[in-house]
């Protein structure tokens, strides 16, 4: 029985759109997710095969199960989309039509409170999309970064104004007691940040960490040419982001490449459906490149 399934894919039709129906195609979902939109694409584009990637054990188990009836078509690995040249070797996937990234987290990570993920609910600061790997937790990066180091993911993470009286106030609370969950961190930024409008003002630290302790932007921005390398001439390469920070990542890597041709000369956005159905989507911008 399949594990109920919580993930509602956002630009779904809008991604599709840009994905050609002819048989026997080859595609790289680089962030599977939950198989939101891989069980689509599976669905209506005839005799795919399909490499779907995913860092998050959990996840990937929900994608499998999600995309049993597609077995035989679906090469699952567990990794970051980062490692994309290995696993493409390893997998023999090469000279692909289509690669899609989709760079937000889902809502699972939300509301597991275990993941630390969000200040909603008590949890342990954690926030690695893999919990089973190694690297540094964001309760490590908060506990023994110094206040020079916090001040700068919070403003190049957070883009966050107040990121060095943050950072003060991380680093004397935690003189007194180690900082160890989601609630006692948010309590410390809101024990000393004024709450403009109904942004809590850990947010953008919660986000901030999430990026600095997955090395969000720079897995992007060093995976991007192993992608193009693997697409086949007309192939084509969407990347939905969430925040501004990936979205300018992407822009400029798909301008600055003279092999590709930018099929959306603005990125593609929710329709206002899409936004009160999933409230999730409001943010999500799409941009879609294709190889000359």
């Amino acid at each position: 029985m399949k594990e109920d399934i919580v993930h509602v894919p956002v630009l779904l039709r809008e991604v599709l759109s840009y994905f050609s129906p002819e048989p026997n195609k080859v595609f790289i979902d680089g962030t599977v997710g939950q198989g939101g939109h891989a069980e689509e694409l599976l669905h209506v584009l005839p005799e795919v095969r399909l490499l779907a990637i995913d860092r998050d054990p959990h996840n990937l188990a929900i994608a499998k199960d999600r995309l049993a009836d597609y077995t035989d078509a679906v090469i699952f690995v567990s990794d970051s989309y980062a490692n994309i040249k290995k696993i493409t070797y390893d997998t023999e996937f090469s000279q692909v039509d289509g690669i899609l990234l989709d760079l937000g987290y889902s809502s699972y990570h939300v509301e597991d409170p275990s993941r630390g993920f969000s200040f909603m609910a008590e949890g342990v600061l954690d926030m690695r999309y893999n919990p089973r790997g190694n690297g540094l937790s964001a309760k490590d990066i908060v506990n023994q970064w110094n206040e020079d180091e916090l001040a700068e993911i919070f403003r190049k993470y957070g883009e966050e104004r107040q990121a060095r009286r943050i950072a003060q106030l991380i680093i004397s609370a935690r003189q007194q007691q180690e900082i160890e969950t989601t609630t006692q961190l948010a309590d410390i930024v809101a024990s000393g940040i004024r709450r403009t409008g109904r942004t809590h003002p850990a947010t953008k630290i919660f986000q901030a960490l999430r990026i600095a302790v997955n090395n969000e932007l720079g897995e992007l921005e060093s995976a991007l040419p192993d992608f193009v390398d693997c697409l086949k001439p007309g192939g084509r390469f969407a990347i939905i982001s969430f925040h501004s920070l990936e979205d300018r990542i992407v822009k400029q890597f798909f301008k600055s490449r003279d092999d590709l041709t930018v099929l959306t000369k603005k990125p593609v956005v929710p329709t206002e459906t899409e936004t009160k159905t999933n409230p999730r989507a409001r943010s999500a911008k799409l941009r879609v490149a294709e190889k000359k």
